[in-house]
């Protein structure tokens, strides 16, 4: 029903698959009134909608014309189609005249596509015995409508919404319960008078703490989110749907939509976009005109804003810029950046999603982007790779800074015990900014070389860098600081006692393929890898490695955009033989095994355990429940998706041990 096509942290392009028709995601539903309805939604880029079925179940025209003819006939949109199911007038006037089983036999009775049961739409900031009490109902009354929808062989798809307020537990505890039912998607309801109040901040929280225990093989639908402002948010934290009626709404107050925030018409001199109905009018053509011309035009602006943010956003998805995308937009207001320093908090969790390699480069846009996925796992592996017993420090340069640190390298600072140094057992690094410390053995792999910052730096990136390099520099006996690193950091840091000598960097390429791959694969990978007569082949126009043999066996590749080792057979079997299960491996049932044999892809529903440390585009080992190596690949999905997901592909095989 659902299938992840492309990646970025959380945000993820999807195919949601209905009996009307696939839907692109992330997506915006417009809400289509049954009985007002003026705009041609379709024709400015829906390809799904949302109506509410109790308004066509409260009037006997439309309930009686639904039932003879279909939903999609009474709207007049044939794509798919979800309904919602009263709990929006339920927390407006407190009660609805029908019943959770109801409104389930409604909705599959007018053919909607995806149906929705009668959650209790809790209000943020409630007491916790209210939240408790309507999470209880909400619970009892999904479970309600998957048991009849399955005991009825109905056609209907079916949302669980997660309610709790902005209690993060009840959250969590919502999100775990409704996951035990299996429905199609998965609502966060209750989250439009956050929104309203510009309560961001808690909007993050409450997402989070859904999401984050939520089946990770279902859409999410963020309910009530319309407003471009924040799409590029929500979906880096995971939600593929939305729906509003703020397009109209808005268009009926004479307010524009934009992803800066919103414009009042009163006060516009020119036109705030480049879409159809910016380029043909003015600002005073549509105060001029009757009402009911002017809302129709602004609100097909506000679908044209909403949808175009919706195809950048994807498209910063399938580049892997979405972090860069969500920075510029929460500078849009103090209270979205505020929620986007909250998001920090998630980093742990975004990073379990975020693929290794991206086609986009890494640009550093403020402070915000020293919490981005790609950092905390640079600084985790850092720390995890094994350390020489001297360290030289070099400031930056050009990039790779390995292809630019030659010769005499300056002046020394020396922190620690000074002592005469042993270039064999000294680790080279580079600071930097956003990644604090880059060794130069790896510095080409993504994305240490393929970022940019400023050049001048901020005062919290460089109290940054300050605190890990102090916490760093513990673990060498000996320290030798370049005086330019000196000059941009605080000296006092630093237990300054002497200079060194002039000294020299000397590169070595065995040394820098082992380090890249005990980077990628794990410490021990390097050595397990390259051992044998080790021959280096490199292009001839880049002077980049290309291939590494043992003797004329190929054991590796490089792939030139991102200095990730690709494996060979023999690459396969050597990094097997080294390491640990479930290390690098993803375990597949004995169905599955004569095909990965032969080299066919593996899919989701055939794995039966893999490594936590799996992340999308990573080089895999494919084996069997006695750990035999059967082929290796590359993961379309991180571990934690591989494991949810029963449909699609989740390893693209290079190729089978089969002889």
């Amino acid at each position: 029903m659902f299938e992840i096509k492309a990646k970025d942290n959380r945000g993820r392009v999807g195919v949601l698959k209905t009996n009307s028709g696939d839907v692109k995601t992330p997506n915006l539903m417009p809400v289509i009134h049954p009985r007002k309805q003026t705009i041609d939604v379709k024709k400015y880029g829906a390809d799904i909608v949302i109506t509410n079925a109790y308004l066509i179940y409260k009037d006997e025209d439309l309930k009686k014309k639904a039932a003879e003819i279909g939903l999609h006939k009474l709207i007049n949109f044939d794509g798919p189609i979800m309904t919602d199911s009263g709990s929006f007038q339920l927390s407006v006037y407190g009660d609805v005249d029908i019943t959770n089983k109801e409104v389930i036999e409604f909705q599959e009775l007018i053919k909607t596509d995806i149906g929705t049961s009668l959650d209790i739409p809790t209000a943020p900031f409630v007491t916790r015995e209210k939240a408790e009490a309507d999470l209880e109902i909400t619970l009892k009354r999904a479970k309600e409508s998957i048991d009849y929808r399955n005991s009825q062989n109905m056609e209907m798809k079916l949302n669980s919404v997660v309610q709790g307020s902005t209690f993060p537990d009840l959250r969590r505890k919502c999100a775990d319960e409704l996951t035990k039912l299996d429905a199609d998607l998965y609502p966060i309801g209750a989250v439009v008078p956050l929104m309203e109040s510009y309560h961001y901040k808690e909007l993050v929280d409450v997402v989070m703490n859904s999401v984050a225990h939520l089946p990770d093989s279902k859409p999410r639908h963020l309910m009530g989110a319309g407003h471009p402002m924040i799409f590029a948010l929500a979906v880096a934290m995971g939600c593929d749907l939305f729906d509003s009626a703020a397009y109209i709404l808005y268009a009926e107050d004479d307010r524009l939509l934009s992803v800066r925030g919103t414009y009042k018409l009163e006060n516009l001199q020119e036109m705030p976009c480049s879409c159809e109905v910016c380029c043909n009018y003015t600002p005073d053509d549509l105060r001029a005109m009757p009402k009911e011309k002017r809302r129709d035009l602004i609100a097909q602006h506000n679908l044209n804003v909403s949808f175009a943010e919706l195809r950048l956003i994807r498209q910063a998805i399938y580049e892997g810029s979405l972090m860069e995308l969500v920075e510029e937009r929460c500078r849009a207001h103090p209270n979205l950046l505020e929620a986007l320093r909250q998001l920090g908090n998630y980093s742990d969790d975004l990073e379990k999603y975020d693929p290794r390699s991206k086609k986009s480069a890494f640009f550093y846009t403020g402070s915000e982007s020293l919490y981005r996925s790609e950092v905390l796992r640079h600084i985790q592996k850092l720390r995890a790779m094994p350390r020489k017993r001297d360290l030289v420090i070099l400031p930056p340069s050009r990039k790779p800074y390995s292809k630019y640190v030659s010769g005499k390298l300056g002046k020394f600072y020396i922190y620690g015990s000074e002592q005469e140094l042993d270039l064999d057992n000294t680790d080279f690094m580079v600071l930097d900014i956003p990644f604090g410390l880059i060794p130069l053995e790896i510095d080409e792999i993504y994305p240490l070389s393929q970022n940019e910052s400023p050049r001048t730096w901020d005062v919290s990136s460089l109290e940054f860098i300050e605190d890990f390099i102090s916490e760093f520099v513990e673990y060498y006996d000996q320290v030798l600081i370049h005086s330019n690193v000196i000059k941009k950091l605080d000296i006092g840091l630093y237990n300054v006692h002497s200079q060194s000598d002039e000294i020299r960097y000397k590169k070595d390429d065995l040394k820098k393929v082992k380090a890249i791959a005990d980077y990628q694969f794990g410490v021990g990978a390097g050595d397990a890898l390259f051992r044998g007569n080790i021959n280096i082949e490199k292009s001839k126009k880049t002077g980049k490695i290309r291939h590494i043999y043992d003797g004329k066996t190929l054991i590796v590749n490089m792939r030139a955009s991102d200095s990730f080792l690709i494996l060979s057979k023999e690459g396969a079997k050597r990094l097997h033989a080294a390491t640990k299960y479930p290390k690098n491996r993803v375990v597949v049932n004995k169905d599955s095994e004569p095909f990965s044999l032969e080299g066919k892809s593996v899919f989701a529903k055939f794995v039966i355990e893999c490594d936590d440390d799996i992340r999308a585009k990573d080089e895999v080992l494919i084996v069997n429940e006695e750990d035999k190596l059967l082929a290796y690949g590359k993961a379309l999905l991180g571990a934690c998706e591989i494991m949810d997901f029963q449909t699609g592909q989740a390893i693209k095989t290079r190729k089978g041990m089969k002889k």
